[in-house]
């Protein structure tokens, strides 16, 4: 096929995604400025049947705090079933049509520990998730969710972007083309090292396949989990201060979450806790240090 061919099935193509987009924009579906509003009825539907399936249908729902524009939290003052929660929560979203990725913390009301956990995709692709069966022996739990990307916005886009949209798209693919073809065997060799496993005391992490091994144990992380352990990774045995590790890690999706932080520190160090050559140190009021 010739390249003035391909050049016309581009622009073609971003015209029509441009195109439907906007029209996604106008009608206001999917696209929806209801979203907090959604989650809030959600999570309070799913608080409902949990403690209803424990004995209580009279006790009083606590409101539901949203702590940014990605991250909801409702506090169940009264112990319930972790093994119904994937599937009400699920059912919950469902809904109100919610349909966006998102992380389960369950955490104890006094300290914030993470006690349970899991990744929606763990639901969605097997109905199972982590730590069913598991003793809950605390009487108080704060059920938190954090998606994984922002709330989409209803503005729509000018006309004027759509050409521009297809040369860009033009120019990058040649450009791309060019690039692949110059790139020499040391820079191929690079590459090729990314995807392999580093070795982390007596543990390995693998940051293209998201897998830690520690001890016999095979964890597999988020990508949020995975890009901290990532930054730790390569700057082992170095304090880094919060504000930068909230930049690095957190920062391509325009916000910083100061808690989540800490949530996710707690999670790695579940996962390495069995190898005792690696440790998270933390320095009160500072940041935290990956110790090897």
């Amino acid at each position: 096929m010739t390249k003035p061919t391909w050049i016309f099935i581009i622009l073609f193509f971003s015209l029509s995604m441009l195109s439907f987009d906007r029209l996604i924009d106008v009608t206001g579906n999917p696209k929806d400025n209801n979203f907090p509003e959604k989650v809030n009825l959600a999570l309070r539907r799913t608080a409902h049947h949990l403690l209803k399936a424990s004995g209580d249908s009279t006790s009083r729902i606590e409101p539901v705090k949203m702590l940014d524009e990605l991250t909801f939290k409702i506090r169940l003052e009264k112990n319930f079933n972790y093994t119904l929660l994937p599937k009400l929560l699920e059912e919950s979203f469902k809904i109100h049509q919610i349909s966006d990725v998102y992380d389960v913390s369950v955490l104890d009301c006094n300290d914030g520990e993470l006690e349970l956990g899991y990744n929606s995709f763990d639901f969605k692709r097997d109905k199972n998730v982590p730590c069913v069966g598991r003793i809950q022996d605390k009487t108080c739990y704060d059920l938190q969710v954090t998606f994984m990307k922002k709330v989409p916005q209803t503005a729509s886009k000018p006309l004027w972007l759509v050409p521009l949209w297809g040369l860009f798209l033009v120019g990058f693919i040649f450009w791309n083309r060019k690039t692949t073809k110059n790139k020499t065997e040391p820079e191929i060799e690079v590459e090729k090292d990314l995807s392999e496993s580093i070795k982390l005391g007596n543990s390995s992490f693998n940051f293209v396949n998201q897998t830690l091994f520690s001890g016999n144990v095979q964890h597999n992380l988020t990508y949020r989990e995975a890009k901290l352990l990532k930054l730790f990774v390569n700057n082992q045995n170095q304090l880094l201060e919060r504000d930068f590790i909230l930049k690095s890690v957190w920062e391509d999706e325009g916000i910083t979450v100061g808690r989540s932080l800490d949530v996710f520190v707690s999670r790695l160090r579940k996962m390495l806790s069995s190898d005792s050559t690696v440790q998270i140190v933390t320095l009160h009021g500072v940041g935290y240090k990956l110790q090897v």
